[in-house]
């Protein structure tokens, strides 16, 4: 999902479902707390040009944000600040915009609570509502060991000598080996969209793990590539992804994971996977990178 941006977006240039958001507007922070800043938007909207059925998903997988401009005061007027970890599960009905997540995190800036367990229990509330499923809450300790940073699994595809004629997704370009059945994992860190409202760049990291006939590897990097001046939130081009390897590859298994890079204070990382790997996926988390 793109992030939060002094551009400002005429109504006439914008999606239908963002016509109210805040993203793209000029917006004034809140002073006080306000839970109706958070603004949901449907998943289904965007899965189903790509062919997925929002009551029939074909993965599991969250949406993993770290929200690094979080703080509120206790009640004796004291300053307090944690690291937010969120995780959305990727079948919740909605997504939330994510300027109207860091206009409502800036609500708590002036606002008292009597202890972090206070604030936890308002947040999980809060976005639970606003999602429509359950939200998982963390708020670290700026020193906690699972904010320090990590590498992505596998070989980096980053080096391979290809030449590149596509800028938006071509999942032509996938081939794999029906002979030659692999387990392994690839990364890059090429992968680069855009804000579907603001047309600003979102930049990030992909891991794909599966097991399956052998993907050719520079084909897959043209393809992860093709996304540069592709337009979509996060979340829905992580499943871009998944359903063209399905599609174009065929594996037994597939995770798919981004971390895009942080803005705005705010990072996301969208995984999605078949459900064999879901304990696979989990297993590596938390994981940041040094761009996030």
């Amino acid at each position: 999902m793109a992030h939060p941006t002094a551009v400002n977006v005429p109504d006439e240039a914008r999606p239908e479902t963002l016509k109210d958001a805040p993203l793209g507007r000029e917006s004034a922070y809140p002073e006080h707390y306000d839970a109706s800043l958070l603004f949901p938007i449907a998943r289904a909207a965007n899965r189903g040009p790509i062919g997925i059925d929002d009551a029939a998903l074909p993965f599991v997988g969250e949406d993993e944000w770290h929200a690094f401009e979080v703080s509120w005061l206790d009640e004796a007027g004291k300053p307090w600040v944690r690291v937010a970890r969120f995780r959305l599960p990727a079948a919740s009905p909605n997504l939330i915009e994510s300027k109207s997540w860091k206009l409502y995190l800036n609500s708590l800036n002036q606002s008292r609570f009597p202890d972090q367990a206070a604030v936890q229990a308002t947040l999980e509330r809060d976005l639970a509502a606003a999602a429509g499923a359950p939200v998982e809450v963390r708020l670290l300790e700026l020193d906690d060991a699972e904010l320090d940073v990590g590498r992505l699994p596998g070989e980096c595809l980053d080096g391979l000598p290809i030449s590149v004629e596509h800028y938006t997704p071509s999942p032509e370009l996938l081939s794999a080996d029906d002979a030659d059945i692999v387990s392994e994992d690839l990364h890059s860190h090429l992968l680069k969209s855009n804000c579907p409202v603001t047309g600003q760049p979102d930049w990030g990291s992909v891991w794909i793990r599966y097991r399956g006939p052998r993907i050719d590897r520079e084909r897959l990097l043209a393809y992860l590539i093709s996304y540069r001046q592709h337009q979509d939130f996060h979340e829905h081009c992580v499943e871009h992804l998944f359903v063209d390897l399905m599609a174009r590859v065929k594996p037994e298994s597939l995770l798919v994971m981004a971390r895009y890079v942080r803005r705005g204070g705010l990072d996301i990382s969208p995984w999605r996977a078949t459900a064999d790997l879901e304990a696979e996926a989990r297993a590596s988390l938390p994981l940041r990178l040094s761009r996030q």
